[in-house]
């Protein structure tokens, strides 16, 4: 019988924000497949645990505490990865914050910070990261949001994150225009999932929102991504990829969230 080979064998990943909901899940998956996931987060005792279980399970991982907000801490980060691997075929940039409040209500301070961890933090990454991308012929996939695509899909008070999210949007696709020879950018557009990005975590709640009629659970948007970073998506770049069960077809229903305060 033949060897069962993942579509991430020796792949070198990174991921950021992930140890917990999307972030989380991906790492898990792509390491199923083959991948030598790094874990990048600032939640050490949470990404030392998910590391201990991948390798459990016989697969390679390890976790590297890092802001990625911070270039310094992003520096670091790139130094160990090119000093350990010289390398880095796939990198997903998951790392994400929702905060929602109406126009008068907005706060300079918490625009600022969630377009740091939303925006400046993708290109911070993908700056520090581009050659040794360009060297392995990698992939770049950056998490943004439905709510960066239409202004209804969340409400009337998602000014901070909806604008983050359209403006990685459209990083990615400047990234997609410019490097798409050498490195194939791609961004990953979900719905509404299961995640710590909601403190409400009573997901019922949306249903009646969304044409399938549920939320998505993490490992499905995973899965996106690993059809994304992987050679199944060869000729796909540029491409925002919307995972949503219809929910932006129907986003004239849905209600103005009840508290939607948390991050990944």
């Amino acid at each position: 019988m033949a060897e069962n080979i993942g579509k991430l064998e020796h792949k070198i990943a990174l991921i950021t924000g992930a140890t917990s909901g999307i972030g989380e899940a991906s790492a898990r998956l792509f390491a199923e497949e083959g991948a030598y996931v790094i874990l990048v987060g600032r939640n050490e005792d949470k990404g030392q645990q998910i590391v201990s279980e991948i390798r459990e399970k016989g697969g390679l991982s390890e976790f590297f505490a890092c802001d990625v907000t911070d270039e310094v801490s992003v520096t670091a980060l790139f130094d160990h990865v090119k000093a350990k691997f010289s390398r880095l075929d796939i990198l997903f940039n998951n790392a994400g914050l929702l905060l929602t409040n109406p126009l008068e209500k907005l706060d300079t301070d918490e625009w600022l910070r969630i377009f740091d961890i939303n925006t400046h933090a993708v290109m911070y990454m993908c700056r520090a990261f581009m050659d040794l991308l360009i060297k392995s012929h990698g992939t770049i996939l950056n998490n943004a949001s439905i709510d960066g695509l239409q202004s209804n899909v969340r409400g009337r008070s998602s000014y901070m994150y909806a604008s983050s999210k359209a403006a990685t949007i459209q990083f990615t696709q400047h990234l997609a225009l410019n490097y798409s020879d050498r490195v194939r950018v791609n961004c990953l557009c979900p719905g509404l999932t299961e995640t710590n990005l909601f403190t409400n975590r009573d997901f019922s709640r949306f249903n009646d929102t969304i044409p399938m009629g549920r939320v998505a659970k993490p490992i499905e948007i995973a899965k996106a991504a690993l059809f994304l970073v992987s050679e199944d998506a060869s000729y796909v770049s540029g491409s925002v990829f919307v995972v949503d069960g219809g929910a932006s077809l129907a986003s004239g229903n849905t209600p103005k969230p009840v508290e939607t305060k948390g991050s990944e």
